[in-house]
């Protein structure tokens, strides 16, 4: 029973708050943009560098050149299915034909 209380108080408040939302809706996207609020200490922290975990890190010209290898790689697996499909209808037509 009091389950169903608690539910039906969280459906009202939801069903009051989007109301209120939808008219105040318009001012709150235009001045959040405004906000900016500086990271305190402890998110400073996690944020810094850690010399234990530098060894794990990727390098960017690495990854890059591995991503360019990638889509080459893609490019030609997707040509070579599309050249054997092409392959295979033209015998298929040329063996129907005779």
């Amino acid at each position: 029973m009091a389950f169903l209380f608690n539910n039906a108080s969280i459906s009202s408040h939801l069903r009051s708050s989007s109301s209120s939302s939808q008219k105040t809706g318009d001012a709150l996207s235009l001045s959040r943009r405004g906000f900016h609020v500086e990271p305190g200490t402890r998110e400073k922290a996690l944020l810094a560098e850690d010399s234990a975990l530098r060894r794990f890190k990727s390098h960017k010209k690495g990854v890059h050149r591995l991503k360019k290898i990638g889509d080459v790689l893609t490019v030609v697996v997707v040509a070579g299915c599309c050249y054997e499909i092409y392959v295979r209808a033209s015998v298929k037509k040329e063996a129907k034909a005779a």
